[in-house]
């Protein structure tokens, strides 16, 4: 269920985003805000998963919010405004869309196939009831451990978006990790392709045999390192098969090697 706070000061634009909302079974929405200081009260009370943000209001506008929101709390958004020269900077602050009043049935709809999209390559598992939405591949059937609870398949591959296309990554393809704000870098074969995740839910999805975090910014396949050295403030260097180092730093250095 994508989680939606809505927000704009015209209370007949939040009523029309909400109506066409109603249509859609996987979109529920938790609340509304007309300001910038409701709006940031609601965020932190709500922690929406998405949010359709009206750029100019009173006391703060979207652009304003957003910048008070902490990056890994972020949700995603979809400005909705009467003004177009706005939208350079919305997509500069990582907009999902942008969509100009008066919203079209077609617009507002692949604003949400969009949402849809990045919320797959967030967290595929989670999502994996989104049916015709999910364009990530089921997981494989290998578990982290006997928990029925917490039990869960190892990432077999993500998809990311180049350009206006869709590329479809595999997991295992992936030589190293590093972390990019409120997003992570994939490094393959010396091409890289960001995806919305954080770092901690990321690692909790892949596959431990494979995958193991050497810095608090940077995850390795360990089948891609060649050798490990020391270096002199006690810290290690990693060197990968293609000659990337990477650090191996002291508070992970029992996952690479023997104590």
């Amino acid at each position: 269920m994508i989680r939606t706070l809505i927000i704009d000061d015209e209370e007949l634009a939040r009523q029309n985003i909400r109506l066409r909302l109603q249509g859609e079974p996987d979109v529920k929405v938790v609340g509304e805000a007309a300001d910038g200081v409701s709006a940031m009260r609601a965020i932190q009370k709500l922690a929406p998963d998405l949010i359709f943000l009206d750029v100019r209001m009173p006391r703060s506008d979207g652009f304003e919010i957003l910048e008070r929101v902490r990056l890994g709390q972020r949700p995603y958004v979809i400005f909705v405004t009467a003004y177009d020269q706005y939208a350079a900077k919305a997509f500069e602050a990582n907009a999902v869309d942008y969509l100009l009043k008066p919203i079209s049935q077609r617009r507002f709809q692949e604003a949400l196939r969009r949402v849809r999209t990045e919320i797959v390559k967030l967290d595929p598992i989670k999502n994996a009831a989104a049916g015709d939405h999910a364009h990530v591949s089921e997981p494989t059937s290998r578990h982290r451990n006997s928990d029925p609870v917490s039990q869960s398949s190892p990432l077999r591959r993500v998809t990311v978006k180049v350009r206006d296309r869709f590329l479809l990554v595999k997991m295992e393809d992936v030589d190293w990790i590093d972390s990019a704000g409120n997003y992570v870098r994939l490094h393959v074969h010396g091409k890289s392709f960001l995806l919305r995740v954080t770092m901690d839910e990321l690692e909790n999805k892949l596959d431990d045999q494979l995958f193991t975090r050497i810095h608090r910014s940077q995850i390795v396949n360990v089948d891609r390192v060649a050798e490990i050295s020391p270096t002199l403030n006690g810290d290690f260097d990693v060197l990968l098969h293609d000659n990337t180092t990477l650090r191996l730093s002291r508070g992970y250095r029992s996952r690479l090697l023997p104590r």
